[in-house]
């Protein structure tokens, strides 16, 4: 699968005078992806309309055996708009229908490396009592072991039944190299029954190198030893279906700013995927 290429422009003028506004620091020092203005450059909009209308109803069908809330994880939430917005778009229907699904029946565990951006997202939540906000580094099995699995345990889980993972790829490629990015997918995989993966595509690995190195601030460690490069959505298509057995159900296609949005679905041989 042919990954489109993004023209990444420098941070605007306007981006700077927003994170200004709000007390924070340049907006291109953000060696994590913890960018303090993220969804006002790239709205969740764009993301959304890219997602069928009822996608958790034909992902899940109502009625099932088990009456348990469905779970979700969010890694790399930011300050928590597009979790929010993905929250809310999970909860619709097709036009005319009656949606089955209550905001009971979801729940959403959103996790960010940045204390910051994870207050300014438990403060403006609009569904605190189905929605949490924790700070985490994914990357830290000793902090991400006890976290996930107290939350999996509240609800009598062992698994999220759907885990996403928007533009986190390329800060995890970066700052741990090909091996991290491997161990990162290969936990991905093993989170839960869907996984919905936006890669960036390597335009914006030397983008992020750029702005870092116009800051002159430390470059990344392992951005010119990287041996995964070139089409990023077809090499982590490669990876999780051909050494981890997922299945690709769907690729929803492309935002504005050119970044796929890839649907896996965990294997289970005698369960065939939903018509998407």
């Amino acid at each position: 699968m042919a990954a489109p290429i993004l023209q990444t422009a420098e941070p605007a003028a306007e981006e700077k005078a927003v994170t200004a506004e709000l007390g924070f620091s340049e907006p291109g020092a953000a060696p994590y992806g913890n960018f303090p203005c993220y969804s006002r450059f790239h709205p969740p909009e764009q993301r959304l309309r890219l997602l069928p209308p009822a996608l958790l109803q034909r992902l899940f069908p109502p009625g099932g055996p088990d009456p348990r809330p469905l779970l979700g994880l969010d890694v790399g939430c930011n300050s928590g708009e597009l979790s929010t917005a993905l929250y809310r778009h999970l909860l619709s229907c097709d036009e005319g229908e009656i949606c089955p699904v209550s905001p009971g029946d979801l729940r959403f565990l959103c996790c960010d490396i940045d204390p910051a951006l994870v207050d300014r997202a438990e403060k403006d939540c609009p569904f605190p009592a189905a929605m949490s906000f924790v700070a985490l580094d994914i990357m830290d099995p000793q902090a991400r072991e006890p976290l996930l699995s107290s939350f999996l345990n509240r609800f009598g889980r062992s698994a999220f039944d759907i885990v996403f993972c928007m533009s986190v790829t390329m800060w995890i490629h970066l700052n741990h190299g090909d091996s991290g990015l491997l161990a990162f997918l290969a936990h991905l995989a093993s989170l839960g029954r869907y996984l919905l993966v936006e890669p960036q595509p390597w335009k914006c690995y030397r983008a992020a190198a750029r702005r870092l190195r116009k800051l002159g601030r430390h470059h990344f460690d392992h951005f010119h030893s990287l041996a995964i490069r070139g089409d990023m959505a077809d090499r982590i298509i490669q990876i999780l279906t051909n050494d981890h057995g997922m299945e690709l159900v769907c690729c929803f296609g492309s935002t504005n700013w050119a970044r796929s949005l890839l649907l896996f679905k965990a294997s289970q041989p005698s369960e065939p995927p939903p018509s998407l």
